[in-house]
């Protein structure tokens, strides 16, 4: 059977796997498909998706990943300082500074922005400035966050993919 640092691998991997489909499937298909709209459906329709992403299944994955990279690369820690650990490591880096940190302090400061705007009395110079002060900010840092979500994903696959070292070859390696 699986041992738990195993366990842990196969879950960050999962969890980090579907934010980075959640991040693909956005710019594959939502951000091109909004962009073709008028104004007020545009900000309307973030304002409602901003809101009803704010659930238990989006957090336990998105927030999940943030405390399963690190915890599953102390699992994978040796004196030795394996492959695997390192490219978790790395992982676990670009998937805090660059899809959970580019997400807290990036667009969700843009999220919480465009929340207070009030739709119902804008004109539509008023729409299409709040337009242009969000699309172009938020598409830009989403991209960072999806490269950065998909280069951990690989980072992650490859540290799976990795062979362990035996604890012979690690004990062998700290003798004279």
């Amino acid at each position: 059977m699986f041992t738990f640092s195993q366990l842990i691998l196969i879950i960050t991997t999962l969890t980090t796997a579907l934010i980075g489909g959640l991040f693909y499937a956005w710019s594959c298909s939502v951000i091109p498909g909004l962009a073709r709209v008028a104004d007020h459906t545009y900000l309307e329709s973030m304002q409602q998706i901003n809101r009803a992403i704010l659930n238990p299944l989006f957090f336990l994955s998105f927030m999940g990943t943030t405390l399963l990279l690190p915890l599953c690369t102390y699992l994978h820690y040796s004196p030795a300082l394996p492959v695997r650990f390192w490219l978790l490591l790395v992982a676990s880096l670009l998937y805090i500074c660059g899809t959970f940190g580019v997400t807290a302090f990036g667009n969700v400061p843009l999220n919480n922005m465009l929340d207070t705007f009030d739709l119902t009395t804008a004109s539509a110079t008023a729409l299409a400035g709040m337009r242009r002060k969000f699309e172009h900010p938020w598409v830009y840092l989403h991209n960072i966050r999806t490269v950065a979500n998909l280069l951990a994903l690989l980072l992650v696959i490859i540290a799976c993919l990795t062979p362990i070292p035996d604890r012979e070859s690690i004990t062998d390696s700290f003798r004279p």
